[in-house]
């Protein structure tokens, strides 16, 4: 069962969303950060939130800023407007009566959880699942068009069978953002997943991540997963693996 939902994005134009229901007793909601290109309804961003529903974890996952069913321009959304809109779904679900107590985050989506924690109000717990430890990491997928994006201002860029525009103030944003100096500051417990055949973003990250982080932390290795959780059954466990961790803080008193 799951709910179809909209909500405005920080810079105005509406997201779109699903809510994947909660199956049986309700343990608690949760949020999902798609990865950068990817969207809500991505191998990785559907079928670990379709397993955290069956386990009782409701999951709302929406499409970033010009991504899948969502409005506006890709390129105007950037790392920062990523958090914002993330700490805006959070505002979203707890407006229902839903308030997230587990923040999950992809890839890239995974850096934006960890930038987007301190600001949720009543988050419990934070999962990351194949994050970079510096959000410019994603500069290797558009290098190509790097050169022409910083001299002209914007340029197309064709990726995952569509054509996207890379804006200059896209580019110097995320060249902006320190993760690392984030990291310390969430006050949560944390949970790094990461795969350590993972050519896409090596493990190297995760390694990262966990040193900078605050007790209680915890990192999980995802045996034979590739970077995108498209093998037979990878995400499904990844979820699995949350929701067992999660369990001891989705009991807790809400933090105020």
């Amino acid at each position: 069962m799951s709910e179809k939902v909209r909500f405005p994005s920080v810079v105005g134009p509406a997201l779109a969303g699903v809510i994947d229901l909660p199956e049986g007793e309700i343990r608690g909601w949760g949020l999902f950060a798609h990865g950068f290109t990817l969207g809500k309804e991505s191998p990785a961003a559907s079928r670990v939130c379709k397993q955290l529903a069956r386990e009782g974890i409701g999951m709302l996952r929406f499409d970033n800023l010009g991504i899948g069913d969502s409005e506006g321009d890709w390129g105007d959304g950037s790392f920062t407007v990523k958090v914002q809109d993330t700490v805006r779904a959070a505002a979203f679900m707890a407006e229902r009566g839903t308030p997230v107590d587990l923040l999950v985050g992809h890839s890239w989506g995974g850096a934006a959880a960890i930038a987007a924690a301190c600001e949720i109000v009543g988050l419990r717990a934070l999962a990351t699942i194949a994050a970079p430890v510096d959000p410019s990491h994603v500069e290797r997928q558009y290098d190509s068009v790097l050169d022409r994006v910083l001299s002209d201002g914007a340029h197309e860029w064709f990726v995952g069978g569509r054509t996207l525009v890379l804006k200059r103030a896209f580019v110097e944003d995320v060249r902006r953002a320190h993760l690392r100096d984030r990291i310390g500051e969430v006050d949560l417990p944390l949970l790094v997943a990461h795969s350590p055949t993972d050519s896409t973003v090596d493990i190297s990250n995760a390694a990262e991540i966990f040193q900078e982080a605050r007790h209680p932390r915890s990192f999980i290795s995802l045996e034979g997963a590739d970077h995108l959780l498209t093998a037979r059954g990878q995400a499904q466990r990844a979820a699995h693996i949350i929701s067992a961790w999660a369990d001891q803080y989705l009991d807790e008193p809400r933090p105020q």
